[in-house]
């Protein structure tokens, strides 16, 4: 039983990875998707690469501003809403609670802060390579992304 499902795997692989090549070859897809399978660099032209970057880049400045418009607003909203009741008397602040609640997130922050900077060091040898293997779309993703923040 397991060996027949191992033969239908592989046929099935065999069946995808033909129909891939067979994609590859066709016109439509070279000027789609370029004839390597590389990093971006070597499927597109600088233009094409400035022009998706820059694009996806406006998208996600302009987004990132519209709920960041928004989180300020319902943030500075409630805050301003507790300040009011507390004002006026509907509710009363146990502010040595808050003050040891405080105190007692920092040490814990700390303290988790010290076992994530290994894995954080790793994030960031990985964005650091992206970076450097698709400088061109990554350049124009920044100014895309800072045009939509000031759109």
């Amino acid at each position: 039983m397991a060996s027949r499902e191992k033969d239908l795997e592989e046929e099935i692989y065999d069946k995808v990875v033909d129909l891939t090549e067979y994609a590859k070859r066709q016109r439509w897809w070279n000027r789609v998707f370029g004839k390597n399978s590389g990093p971006i660099a070597a499927k597109y032209s600088v233009a094409t690469q400035i022009a998706l970057g820059g694009a996806s880049g406006w998208c996600a400045g302009y987004l990132c501003q519209k709920v960041g418009k928004v989180a300020a607003t319902a943030v500075g909203g409630g805050l301003l809403l507790l300040q009011i009741a507390n004002n006026t008397g509907y509710i009363q602040v146990d502010w040595k609670r808050v003050e040891k609640d405080v105190d007692k997130a920092k040490r814990q922050l700390k303290k988790n802060t010290d076992k994530a900077v290994p894995e954080l060091n790793t994030f960031v040898e990985k964005s650091t390579d992206f970076v450097k293997k698709n400088i061109v779309v990554t350049s124009g993703f920044v100014g895309g992304f800072l045009l939509g923040l000031a759109s």
